[in-house]
């Protein structure tokens, strides 16, 4: 996988512990060309210290391109960013 830390728009609900579970996100190319992906499957939900800033780290599955690839997604608490960590 490829480490990219590149922030994305994600639609996202949150349960009542305030926990989120992403649905999908939008990222742009080079081009400027968005592309929506659907979150098809959570796999894991961990949660991880990166330099100090606690963070949600969602492991999920998608169809992109017509080929199944998973990826990482990652929340940091103190600011409510998203990031498509790898790919």
């Amino acid at each position: 996988m490829k480490i990219l830390m590149k922030p994305i728009e994600m639609i996202a609900y949150f349960k009542e512990e305030g926990i989120p579970k992403p649905v999908r996100f939008r990222t742009s190319s080079a081009n400027g060309l968005h592309t929506v992906i659907r979150v098809d499957k959570i796999i894991t939900k961990t949660q991880e210290k990166l330099a100090g800033n606690n963070m949600y780290v969602f492991r999920c599955q998608s169809c992109i391109n017509g080929m199944e690839k998973m990826y990482e997604l990652k929340y940091e608490l103190s600011t409510c960013k998203w990031f498509l960590f790898k790919i």
